[in-house]
């Protein structure tokens, strides 16, 4: 199997937007690089006229450069190893290789071996979903993590005490993934499954919702996330910015969503909200 590779050059500041507005495209998975980023998606699975837009729009502000080609999929350990550093979440979380030992034992410790799977705990929404996730009762409940990538909050779920977890991904690479990561953490009531929430069906409805996807994603779903929630449930929201928060409360309103909490992170945002 074939990968488009879409190499962008850019300046920094403008980064984590392209990044964004490339997910809009159909790439889903980003690797950082000097002077930009990388961007991946299965062959020909992305909107072309999407991405020339993209480029005509930041071109008028900032200079950048698109390069595309195509790459054989494999496993991406080898360069990804060559960079990465482990992260902490509040001094009580360290995401980390295998190959890293800490310094020093933190209360939940999660070893995550991504191969072409986002989530390895670096972007800024990872953090804020499992700083959040800090601060919620997981203890005995039904977690679901849509678009689980490599299973990073699933996994936070299950060491935070949650009975039962359902994730799921549309990406094969990421279920594969995310189940070899949730064996590697012993979390065996973690069930990782391959399509859409609008594909799948769930024996349980769930006390707690993880989304950490895009705006435009959640926003489609939003009236699935709210189906699938206990009253007093909690969903749990990232992958977008402040600027959005409107937007996603708009949506969440009829279904009785109401906001708890959010939080920010180099303009990042996640929002916890709650069931009425």
């Amino acid at each position: 199997m074939y990968y488009t590779r879409l190499q962008v050059l850019c300046d920094s500041e403008f980064s984590e937007i392209l990044q964004a507005e490339i997910s809009e495209a159909g790439f889903d998975t980003f690797m950082e690089i000097d002077n930009g980023f990388e961007a991946y998606a299965e062959q020909e699975n992305f909107n072309k006229e999407v991405l020339q837009e993209i480029l005509q729009k930041y071109s008028a502000v900032t200079p950048i450069t698109f390069y595309q080609d195509k790459i054989e999929k494999k496993n991406w350990n080898e360069e990804w190893e060559k960079n990465y550093e482990p992260v902490i979440v509040n001094d009580f979380v360290i995401i980390r290789a295998s190959f890293h030992q800490p310094a020093k034992n933190y209360p939940y410790d999660i070893i995550i071996t991504p191969k072409m799977s986002f989530g390895t705990g670096h972007h800024q929404t990872t953090h804020l979903m499992v700083k959040t996730q800090l601060e919620i009762d997981h203890k005995n409940k039904i977690v679901m993590d849509a678009g689980c990538g490599t299973a990073v909050l699933a996994i936070m779920a299950a060491k935070l005490g949650a009975k039962k977890i359902e994730a799921f991904d549309i990406d094969e690479w990421s279920v594969i993934n995310g189940q070899e990561n949730a064996e590697i953490n012993r979390c065996d009531n973690v069930t990782i499954r391959q399509g859409k929430i609008s594909d799948l069906t769930f024996e349980d409805d769930f006390d707690i919702i993880l989304a950490n996807i895009n705006k435009n994603i959640l926003l489609q779903e939003m009236h699935q996330y709210a189906a699938y929630l206990k009253p007093g449930g909690l969903l749990l929201l990232s992958g977008f910015y402040e600027k959005d928060i409107p937007d996603l409360l708009q949506s969440a309103s009829p279904y009785n969503l109401q906001r708890v909490t959010s939080h920010e992170r180099e303009s990042w945002v996640s929002l916890l909200l709650k069931r009425g």
